[in-house]
């Protein structure tokens, strides 16, 4: 049964300037091509439209998104309403730069590889690994991505933030507890804080040799090509690395390439890597890394912890 729009006693939608869906299939948007619908997708045509969504919608559950390159949406859906920033707050710019080099304002809605290339463009280093990641740069903030040795949080001199109430403001890494594949905001004696998300990251890199860059981040795609199964849906890396130890070592070690529950299989490229073969629910896929974590935890005692976030209902309410 189709959901209707309960949001008319709270967002005057005629007074927004984005995009309003209702009953929308997270499988549009999620990297897996999997899951239900949420109730409502909103399209924000910038960081202002956005500011005056969240001012409007003060008991609305809000899902915000990017590229859901890191989602898994189950199949019930999501109630609330999915923010998708990927399309709208995707400006990046050169907002300073001297013989030390320069600092890159990048909104959360940015493709991390395409602020690698901007910064090989203006003769800054230290940004190539971004082309690595398949998501935005507002998700990449949020668990502090990284791959081939380099963090995001190695390169933030200070943060664009959004919260709950439409305000947007900068916060600097040091209020931030930040770790492997975790960013966590420092809290207060009283503990509780107002829920808020990343609108965008100011980088500082520095100088370097454009020619060097572009051929960085062409060998770390290559590698990426070599190593990973970019022809099939997948989220990337479903488990962090446990200290020491390699994710996909440990599944690979317990025989579970090639291990598929319904359309969802532990890819035989890389083990570390869930993929939809094609007809996969995000029940499969969110069994499968259930019966992943049993098997490994079982041969080896170690506990592997999901790098994908899994939101919504199991199943649809009548």
């Amino acid at each position: 049964m189709p959901v209707t729009d309960q949001t008319s006693d709270k967002i005057d939608i005629a007074a927004l300037r984005g995009e309003m869906r209702m009953n929308e299939p997270m499988s549009k948007h999620v990297s897996w091509r999997a899951g239900g619908c949420a109730d409502r997708y909103y399209v924000p045509a910038d960081l202002d439209d956005l500011a005056d969504f969240l001012r409007q919608s003060p008991r609305e559950v809000i899902h915000v998104i990017g590229l859901g390159s890191n989602l898994l949406v189950r199949d019930g859906g999501l109630r609330g309403t999915a923010v998708a920033l990927h399309a709208r707050l995707n400006d990046v710019r050169l907002t300073e730069q001297n013989p030390s080099g320069g600092l890159i304002y990048a909104g959360a809605g940015v493709a991390c590889a395409k602020v690698a290339r901007f910064a090989a463009k203006h003769h800054l280093a230290g940004a190539e690994f971004l082309a690595g990641i398949p998501g935005t740069v507002g998700g990449a903030l949020a668990m502090n991505a990284g791959c081939y040795g380099s963090e995001t949080w190695e390169i933030v001199e200070q943060v664009q933030i959004i919260n709950r109430s439409g305000q947007v403001f900068i916060r600097q890494p040091g209020e931030y507890a930040i770790g492997y594949r975790s960013v966590q905001r420092q809290t207060g004696p009283a503990g509780a804080v107002e829920t808020e998300w990343f609108a965008g990251g100011y980088l500082r890199l520095p100088p370097g040799d454009p020619v060097q860059s572009r051929e960085r981040i062409k060998q770390l795609l290559a590698q990426r090509v070599a190593s990973q199964p970019l022809n099939q849906p997948n989220a990337g890396s479903v488990f962090r690395n446990p200290e020491g130890d390699y994710a996909a070592r440990l599944i690979e070690a317990c025989g579970l390439k090639g291990c598929h529950i319904g359309g969802a299989m532990v890819s035989p490229k890389h083990a570390n890597f869930i993929v939809n073969t094609g007809n996969a629910s995000a029940a499969d896929i969110e069994a499968l890394i259930m019966m992943v974590q049993s098997r490994v935890k079982k041969a080896t005692g170690i506990g592997l912890v999901p790098e994908v976030r899994i939101i919504g209902d199991a199943r649809r309410l009548a």
